[in-house]
């Protein structure tokens, strides 16, 4: 109404038919403003005042020459960008190109390698403006949705800051030591902790697989202070060398570590041909060795 001629496509990661599309949503917003009578819904598309036009298009199926019908819109909006894929994002940015044109997205935060959510959250683009909302800040916020909302803080706190606070899914109910996590959270032991000068440091290992699909190598960095285990930082990669992880260490300030190894530290690596055990200089028992990560030979 505002901007008559305006071209609009709605998308979604994945869109069998028009009933996953956000098509009814908008022909109820119009039927709520009372402004039926400018605008003409049809089966597949809503004809806008001055021959404007709303459109619905899934992206799964869509491939880079049928994109390109989208050049010369004014906007996208994408639904559910959470399940938007880096594939589907790097089609879509680059055909939105149209002087004045915006890309408009909503999602509720999963992961942070999410594509939508790397790309306005962590990479932080100059011309993006991100706004994080909550149900507290929504003026209208209907008493049924209040009740589930103090439902869900009651009986399922492992998803609420996830459904509710737009924080990342971590943990939900049936997650191994989910429960144990949100009361650790709530407990307030989950926090910022200094490292203590006098303990010694731990890395503990899980050994990852070789290659790019392999499983990740995962390491803890820990204090033993008193009865508290702190846990320092977390270190993770996926078919990545032991060269890579001890320069992490390092990069990092853990340059002199107690290394504790799981049972297959005793495995050959499928890259160095060498077995983790063998690259500690003083083994501490049989499941953990004493290596002080070296620094760097000069070339």
């Amino acid at each position: 109404m505002v901007n008559p001629g305006t071209l609009a496509v709605c998308i979604r990661e994945v869109q069998k038919s028009l009933l996953q599309s956000s098509k009814r949503l908008i022909e109820s917003k119009i039927q709520s403003l009372g402004v039926g009578a400018h605008f003409q819904v049809l089966h597949d598309r809503i004809v806008t005042p001055g021959d404007g036009l709303i459109i619905f298009q899934g992206m799964q199926d869509s491939t880079a020459e049928s994109i390109k019908s989208l050049e010369g819109f004014d906007v996208a909006w994408v639904e559910e960008a959470q399940t938007l894929s880096a594939r589907s994002l790097s089609l879509l940015r680059p055909t939105i190109r149209k002087e004045g044109s915006e890309l408009w997205a909503n999602w509720n935060p999963r992961r942070k390698k999410d594509a939508i959510d790397e790309f306005l959250r962590q990479k932080k683009p100059d011309n993006a403006v991100v706004v994080k909302a909550n149900w507290r800040d929504n003026p209208w916020f209907p008493a049924v949705l209040e009740e589930e909302r103090r439902l869900d803080l009651q009986l399922y706190p492992e998803r609420y800051p996830h459904v509710w606070e737009g924080e990342y899914a971590k943990a939900f109910e049936g997650a191994y030591f989910a429960r144990h996590l949100e009361q650790a959270r709530q407990e307030g032991r989950i926090c910022r902790v200094a490292v203590d000068p006098i303990p010694p440091l731990k890395a503990f290992f899980d050994i990852g697989g070789a290659g790019h699909s392999s499983d990740a190598m995962a390491i803890w960095i820990a204090q033993f202070v008193g009865r508290e285990i702190r846990l320092l930082d977390y270190i993770e990669g996926v078919g990545q060398p032991l060269g890579y992880y001890a320069h992490e260490m390092r990069r990092r300030g853990w340059n002199d570590v107690i290394v504790y190894l799981p049972h297959d530290g005793v495995a050959t690596n499928n890259i160095t041909g060498k077995r983790y055990i063998d690259h500690g200089p003083k083994p501490a028992s049989s499941a953990a060795f004493l290596s002080r990560i070296p620094e760097p030979v000069p070339r």
